[in-house]
């Protein structure tokens, strides 16, 4: 045999695009020896055994593969057959190419009109509702429906590029590194987002909602999910609230660096909590891309399935991501979780999860410590605006130590600064009630005498007075000199007349 059937890397030129030459080059590169040196008569069946005996490089992929006697016959037999073997042994096309015999016209017509009512959703999106309002007997394979979708140009309509800013990108001076937390509530991701569909408020405004989202690194589960019409820090308290209450206390606490994420009242409740704070740096969405990821899928799924929704509310649009989040997200494989779905990830993973307190405790952690001086004519220190009346058993301190929440004016705590213990809960002051003319008797602190001062004669006189005083008439009295005053004796003076 001769020396070149022996190569078995020769590839295509890299630049190859058409795997349909890539073939025809394959299959007249293997036959083309017996071409050239025809075998004598009695030994084509032997080489064609050595030729299936060897190894070939794909064309497509470049992985190893052979190929069968009755193959190479068959090649042997189309390339001696016509004067242009390349053209012979090129890959033939289906008889059955651009025929879809699985779509029918009824399904073919549900998926007409499924496009023209959502022509913002992707594939997969459209293939999981054809199942639920096809049968299945009716509904093909993903890839069969996506091949009708391309043949009838039902392309997915995307957002325009001038539109809302994309996020920002890595400018190249620090390396990006994906990472994954080996415990359940190592690490919570904690982000918001504005929405793509406009609500209706209570107010009757139509208003872009904003959704505030906790989510655990290891697992991917959400803890909690929720839209509100405005993102301030009541409202991320509400959230993160909620989703320690269902999930538990996570070590770690990662955000950006929005006026929420790290004002005073949300600092200090997880400070309180032993939750550890970390924030991204600015401008660097990718460092919390977990949460990015979501948001994508939020959108392309939860929001397309809601875009032709009439007067769509805040209530329902929560309650359609609760529905969503339970019964579809939690429950579905993902990629980067070994085939595994966050819910199955959360309950098998090992966990370094907390107990939450109730919800009592949980609001008065959420508040900031400030520092008031009490206003000793009424008792009485402004907080916001709104004055709060002390407790008489806190009249005689100066200067009090005071939690609250800027949302809340309605309650604070009076704590010691030493040692943060709430020493008593203060309420704004009522006028209306204390129109009603009744006051308490005043009640001195411990330690001081409340009998009234008795009066004092004679020599105790004396002895009452001031000991500077006492010292000043001595000094003078050592001088030896009379007062420098001239007496008036009033017995003898009459008054006078009116006029």
């Amino acid at each position: 045999m001769p020396v070149f059937a022996k190569v078995i890397d020769l590839m295509p030129p890299a630049d190859e695009l058409n795997s349909r030459d890539r073939w025809a080059r394959l299959r007249l590169l293997i036959i083309g020896q017996l071409l050239a040196a025809p075998p004598a008569r009695g030994e084509l069946k032997q080489q064609l055994g050595e030729l299936s005996r060897q190894t070939w490089r794909h064309p497509i992929h470049g992985g190893d593969v052979c190929f069968g006697v009755s193959t190479l016959e068959r090649w042997l037999a189309l390339a001696r057959r016509s004067p242009d073997p390349a053209t012979m042994l090129a890959t033939v096309p289906r008889a059955d190419a651009g025929r879809m015999r699985a779509i029918g016209a009824a399904l073919a017509e549900a998926i007409r009109a499924q496009y023209a009512a959502h022509p913002k959703w992707n594939i997969q999106l459209h293939y999981d509702n054809l199942r639920v309002s096809v049968e299945d007997a009716a509904l093909p394979s993903y890839a069969t429906v996506l091949r009708f979708f391309r043949s009838q140009g039902l392309w997915r309509q995307r957002e325009s590029v001038s539109g809302p800013q994309r996020a920002a990108v890595p400018d190249g001076t620090r390396e990006v590194r994906s990472f994954e937390a080996t415990h359940v509530g190592a690490l919570f991701h904690l982000d918001g987002h504005q929405g793509s569909l406009k609500v209706l408020s209570r107010h009757g405004e139509w208003i872009s909602p904003i959704a505030l989202c906790v989510i655990d690194d290891c697992s991917r589960l959400i803890c909690h999910l929720q839209w509100y019409a405005h993102e301030n820090t009541e409202c991320l308290v509400h959230c993160v609230s909620q989703a320690l209450q269902r999930r538990g206390l996570p070590r770690t606490l990662y955000s950006d660096n929005g006026s929420a994420m790290i004002s005073g009242e949300f600092s200090a409740g997880l400070h309180h909590l032993g939750i550890l704070a970390l924030t991204t740096k600015p401008r660097s969405a990718w460092m919390n891309g977990k949460q990015e990821t979501l948001w994508n899928r939020v959108e392309s799924r939860l929001m397309a399935m809601l875009d032709a929704v009439p007067n769509l509310t805040l209530a329902q649009l929560n309650e359609a991501s609760f529905a969503w989040t339970e019964h579809e997200y939690q429950i579905t494989v993902h990629r980067e979780l070994n085939d595994a779905t966050p819910l199955q990830r959360f309950m098998d993973a090992p966990s370094v999860l907390r107990d939450c307190p109730d919800s009592a405790t949980l609001a008065r952690h959420f508040r900031i410590e400030v520092k008031r001086t009490q206003r000793r004519s009424d008792g009485t220190v402004s907080l916001e605006g709104v004055r709060f009346e002390i407790p008489q058993l806190f009249g005689h301190l100066r200067e009090l130590t005071l939690r609250y929440a800027r949302w809340d004016r309605s309650r604070a705590d009076l704590v010691d600064p030493r040692s943060g213990i709430i020493q008593a809960t203060i309420y704004p002051l009522d006028k209306t009630r204390n129109a009603d003319g009744r006051r308490r008797r005043v009640t001195k602190p411990a330690g001081l005498s409340s009998r009234p001062v008795a009066t004092l004669t004679g020599a105790a006189t004396r002895d009452a007075q001031a000991p500077l005083m006492r010292h000043l008439l001595a000094q003078f009295a050592a001088t030896g000199l009379p007062p420098a005053y001239l007496e008036l004796d009033d017995s003898f003076s009459t008054p006078e007349p009116d006029a």
